[in-house]
């Protein structure tokens, strides 16, 4: 019920007002986004680079509905990735990708054209492109769209959601040499038709999904802070023994920094998702439904005087 109130409230302008003029929401959102500028983006990446972490950066921002903004976007990621090359932080950081931050919502040939001139650039920074899933009507052209960028670029990353009921069929689908693919909760609300709606059944999903992905020959990205299923990832890499650099495990900005650090310190590869830019109400209403416990801390820092 609380995780159906928070991506309520993702959607609400009315409580998107109310918490981007509360007094510390600066504090709180500092906790999980890099900043608002390339430059804090590559100074958070350098930061977690130098302590042994992969970084993914993604700009924040999605379901554009102008060419002049998805141009924008487009730009920002070349932009990012220029520097990220000259900073020599690549191959270690490379990019996740919004195709509705891109045009996808209202033209598919331009959310590809822009996805390609990105895969473009990083392949040009010697690093790669991940492509974020979204909400279950953008899967299929999503995955079309992948297919079509791995023609000339196969390194480039899918996403797929273990609360869809579809993603066995996917990760089967995905799970060949040299495929990438992240696999996560979902964090979207979905109708019961396509998507699992207990926890429980999720989870179950998740762990379906990771042997799928782990008994495959590709390349799995575990995206999970979820103890358990943690646990399960490191007995399933030796269970199919996929050393630190035939899997990985993804974690986001802010969150159990810790146990990134003990996963860093056990052999690893650890890739930490850093969003950055001004757009950030959606993805951290998203992440506070991911994982609720998050709402203390909000609540703290909503509530503290200093």
């Amino acid at each position: 019920m609380l995780r159906s109130v928070i991506l309520a409230a993702a959607r609400s302008s009315q409580v998107e007002r109310l918490v981007a003029t509360a007094p510390f929401t600066r504090d709180v959102v500092r906790r999980f986004v890099a900043g608002a500028r390339t430059d804090d983006a590559l100074r958070a990446t350098r930061a977690l680079v130098d302590d042994g972490l992969a970084v993914t950066l993604d700009f924040l921002g999605e379901d554009t509905v102008t060419a002049e903004h998805a141009n924008a976007t487009r730009d920002e990621y070349l932009k990012l990735l220029g520097v990220l090359s000259e900073a020599g932080l690549t191959p270690p950081a490379e990019v996740s990708v919004k195709l509705s931050a891109l045009g996808q919502m209202f033209d598919e040939q331009l959310a590809y054209d822009n996805a390609r001139a990105i895969c473009a650039a990083a392949d040009a920074a010697g690093t790669t492109v991940t492509l974020d899933m979204e909400d279950h009507t953008t899967t299929d052209s999503t995955l079309d769209i992948l297919a079509k960028l791995r023609k000339d670029y196969p390194s480039t990353g899918a996403v797929l959601q273990a609360y869809l009921r579809r993603t066995e069929s996917d990760c089967r689908e995905l799970a060949t040499a040299g495929s990438r693919v992240r696999l996560c909760k979902g964090a979207y609300r979905e109708p019961e038709s396509v998507a699992y709606q207990s926890a429980r059944e999720v989870d179950k999903s998740y762990v379906r999904c990771m042997n799928i992905l782990m008994s495959g020959e590709g390349h799995p990205m575990l995206a999970t802070h979820d103890p358990r299923l943690i646990a399960i990832g490191e007995d399933r890499a030796r269970w199919f023994d996929r050393g630190p650099d035939r899997f990985e495990f993804q974690m986001l900005y802010g969150i159990r920094p810790e146990e990134q650090a003990r996963l860093v310190s056990d052999g690893y590869t650890v890739r930490t998702y850093v969003p950055y830019g001004d757009q950030w109400y959606g993805y951290l209403m998203r992440r506070l439904a991911e994982r609720p416990a998050n709402l203390a801390f909000f609540g703290r820092a909503l509530l503290s005087k200093k």
